[in-house]
Formats: structure tokens, sequence, C-alpha cells
């Protein structure tokens, strides 16, 4: 079959999907070389973890607005915001836990408070989830709860009581 017979052959097939790219020569791949590598190289120029970052870019510095953030409308910075919801959907699972185990009692001026004991609370909530102690310190941090010592360890201070403030 002699070259002349051959049906002429288009440079590139048209394609629906522009993921699709078919190479059909050297200097089609060439071309397709060059263009991911252009993209790469501005891509590399916003990445501040990159060597070839343009000094012009100015990250914040300590005290100001934005430093130790991630970007704003980041996918970094949406789970943030997603991490920071379902742990405080946790808190507020613990301390209902605490309202439904606890023991109403009402202190020496007169305001009324829930306590249980960290035994207790680790008994019936290791079930609910194994975060119990951090998210006890949590909460502590929060202002909702309150109890005695750094840190909780199952066994040697089961007997400590854990007061919820917030009712």
């Amino acid at each position: 079959m002699d070259a002349r017979d051959r049906a002429p052959v288009s440079p590139r097939a048209p394609f629906e999907d522009d993921r699709t790219v078919c190479v059909l020569s050297v200097k089609d791949l060439k071309e397709n070389w060059q263009q991911w590598s252009n993209e790469h190289q501005d891509y590399q120029k916003n990445n501040h973890f990159s060597q070839a970052a343009k000094p012009s870019v100015v990250l914040p510095q300590r005290g100001e607005d934005g430093y130790g953030r991630p970007p704003e409308g980041s996918m970094t910075e949406q789970r943030g915001k997603d991490a920071h919801q379902h742990i405080s959907r946790e808190v507020q699972e613990l301390c209902q836990a605490i309202r439904d185990i606890g023991q109403r009692t009402i202190g020496g001026d007169g305001e009324r408070a829930t306590t249980v004991t960290f035994g207790r609370l680790f008994d019936h909530y290791v079930s609910i989830s194994d975060k119990v102690v951090g998210i006890l310190l949590r909460a502590r941090k929060q202002g909702l709860v309150q109890f005695e010592g750094e840190m909780l360890w199952q066994g040697q201070d089961n007997r400590v009581v854990i007061t919820l403030l917030a009712e």
C-alpha cells in the first residue's frame, strides 16, 4: 500500500472532553509539555513553600491580621471551619451527657450545678466517643466545665468531680 493511498489524518481529533488529549506528533508533545510547564511555573510563583515564589509576595508578620490563618476561601480554611463545628458539636454532646447522668446540686451561694465523677462519665461516654479527656479539656478551656488537675487519667482520677458550669 502506497502512502498516497492512505486517507489524510487530521492533526488533532475533535474531542468534547478537554481532559482527553490526542498527541500525534513530537511537535504536539512539545507544545503540551510547554503548556504544562508554564502553568506549573505560574502556580509555583504563588506557592509560599516554593523557592520560585516571588519575593514581592507579602506574607503577614506576627501580630498582623491573617498571620497563622489560611487564605480566605481556600480548602484549608473550609476544613478548619468544619473541624471547629465538629468539635463544638462533641463538646455540646459531652455537656448533655453530664446533664443526663450527673447530680443536680445547689451550692452554698445558691447556684445550681450539675456534677458527675470522672469515672462515671468515662464509663458512660466512652461508648459515645473515645476522646473523653480531650473533649473535657476543650470544654474547660471554653469555660463550660470545671475540675481539679491538669489532666484526668482513667483509674487514678475516677473520683475527681466534674462540675458543669453552663446549665
